[in-house]
């Protein structure tokens, strides 16, 4: 799967010892989409990828991931795992666009206000 946006967060670097005696390390980052409503995904670069993909805030990427969950003591956590970053050149062309207004769209004027008297609730 794919998912192309900005990176908004690059989280700290994690790294430890597996139960195996196997040294593991993993990057966190969130990207923003550029949807008309737009989505922020989490990500994980495990292991080698975490090497691999270098990321900074402010880059515009495409990210292929892979979408795994797994149970533990009765709860399911789902993880994505990136294991491709393919990041766009600047002055390339490769600017975001800007989502799309609808220009047929009657503008909605703002509801007039009125003032609440002592015995009157506001809602």
């Amino acid at each position: 799967m794919e998912v192309k946006g900005k990176i908004i967060a690059a989280l700290p670097e994690v790294s430890g010892v597996s139960r195996n005696g196997n040294n593991w390390k993993k990057k966190e980052y969130v990207l923003e989409t550029f949807d008309t409503y737009p989505r922020k995904v989490h990500f994980t670069c495990f292991g080698d990828n975490a090497d691999k993909i270098a990321l900074q805030v402010g880059q515009v990427a495409t990210i292929s991931f892979d979408i795994e969950s797994r149970e533990y003591n009765g709860r399911w956590y789902t993880d994505i795992r990136a294991w491709k970053a393919e990041l766009e050149a600047p002055g390339m062309g490769g600017a975001p666009v800007p989502p799309v207004v609808n220009a047929t769209a009657p503008a909605v004027p703002n509801p007039p206000v009125q003032q609440a008297s002592d015995d009157e609730f506001p809602f």
